[in-house]
């Protein structure tokens, strides 16, 4: 407590509120941002969630357009099988 009295004596009382200020607004931002990371995080696994099951839907389409090509004697188009086949398979079976 007399620390912060001398510091108030050596300063001036408007020098220390600002810097009593500033380091409440560094805190609340600190502490701001850490939430925000967080949510940024939990973000950024749904979209990577979404992005395999787009990938899933991908390739059991292409099975399906394959599967039912081959059952009424259609030829298939090889040049979009040929670009998704460029693309990783996310499938676990």
């Amino acid at each position: 407590m007399e620390e912060t009295i001398t510091l108030v004596a050596d300063l001036g009382f408007p020098i220390v509120s600002s810097l009593v200020a500033g380091v409440f607004i560094f805190v609340a931002v600190r502490h701001i941002l850490t939430g925000v990371i967080d949510q940024l995080s939990f973000l950024r696994n749904i979209i990577m969630g979404l992005e395999n099951r787009i990938s899933n839907m991908n390739n059991d389409i292409i099975r399906i357009d394959m599967t039912a090509c081959n059952v009424l004697g259609i030829k298939p188009d090889t040049e979009r099988i040929a670009r998704a086949k460029g693309k990783i398979d996310a499938r676990s079976d």
